[in-house]
């Protein structure tokens, strides 16, 4: 019987390290592949040529991908501006001041959050947000603004990862030794000062963590961005003017130009960059929650 149980506990355990290596190897043929599809356009194309130029003629063979990267940077930028106070108040609120009837209100809220289609607030970024910066906020600092802007992939993104945010932050908080919170208090600190000294500065990394993780999810974002972006190829030199994404140039324009075998490669350069950008940042940010849970667990 013993004999039965060690064989079963080894068939289990290779059984997991098999699935975790083929895990490993998906990744690496995704990113082989894409490598390989891009290849073309790198031989053809000088990569520096690639990444700093700006001028994009598909149908001259001018690929220059600097707008694209630099409209990706700047719409998630301005989404964690705007999302990183919101989501740190809320996880402090509810970590620290919202009684166990609020926290049990609001956790399914943000998880519903977390579920909505991103075409959903793509519809209601294209509804609410553009009208509201070409009819109110844009005319007190430009001559005009059609609203599909940078700063509305901002606020719509911003919108998005909020819940993602909140969720990460709050189980951070809670991983801070309630012993810690506990001599704080008793040694007269109030529950602001507790949170400022204690509960934020430990968490600390955490918190640099949970933005790494909102920004990879800010920087594959497609649908919700190309709604409300504006779409149009050039360098955007204010928040109030349109941009054009990686994840929006790849889903806009992938399907019609399989017959021009310069253009593919080019689209499929874009979603290799796309992947080498999220896989870093999250590489990064399990590095950093793995960091956390060390110093923080209790032996």
């Amino acid at each position: 019987m013993r004999r039965l149980r060690v064989i079963k506990d080894k068939t289990a355990r290779y059984l997991m390290v098999l699935i975790a290596i083929f895990t490993l190897l998906l990744l690496l043929v995704i990113g082989i592949s894409l490598f390989l599809k891009a290849f073309p356009i790198m031989k053809e194309k000088n990569l520096w040529v690639l990444l700093s130029s700006s001028n994009w003629k598909p149908f001259k063979g001018d690929f220059g991908f600097l707008p694209f990267i630099l409209s990706t940077l700047y719409v998630s930028l301005i989404a964690i501006i705007i999302a990183l106070p919101f989501s740190i108040l809320t996880s402090i609120y509810l970590n620290s001041y919202a009684s166990r009837t609020v926290r049990r209100l609001f956790e399914p809220v943000i998880d519903l959050l977390s579920g909505i289609p991103p075409v959903i607030y793509g519809v209601w970024g294209t509804l609410t947000v553009v009208p509201l910066i070409a009819g109110k906020i844009a005319p007190r600092f430009v001559e005009f603004s059609t609203g599909y802007t940078v700063l509305a992939g901002g606020i719509v993104l911003a919108v998005m990862i909020i819940p993602l945010l909140i969720s990460i932050m709050v189980e951070v908080f809670r991983s801070i030794p309630q012993a810690m919170t506990d001599a704080s208090l008793s040694l007269g600190a109030t529950k602001w000062q507790t949170v400022k000294k204690v509960i934020l500065r430990k968490s600390f990394p955490g918190i640099i963590a949970a933005v790494v993780l909102a920004l990879s999810r800010a920087f594959g974002e497609t649908m919700a961005v190309l709604m409300v972006c504006g779409n149009i190829t050039q360098i955007p030199h204010s928040v109030f003017d349109a941009c054009y994404p990686l994840p929006a140039l790849i889903a806009n324009n992938y399907g019609e130009m399989l017959s021009m075998p310069s253009y593919e490669s080019a689209l499929m350069f874009s979603a290799f960059l796309l992947f080498i950008i999220v896989v870093l940042f999250n590489g990064l940010s399990r590095f950093t929650l793995n960091q956390i849970e060390k110093r923080y667990q209790f032996s």
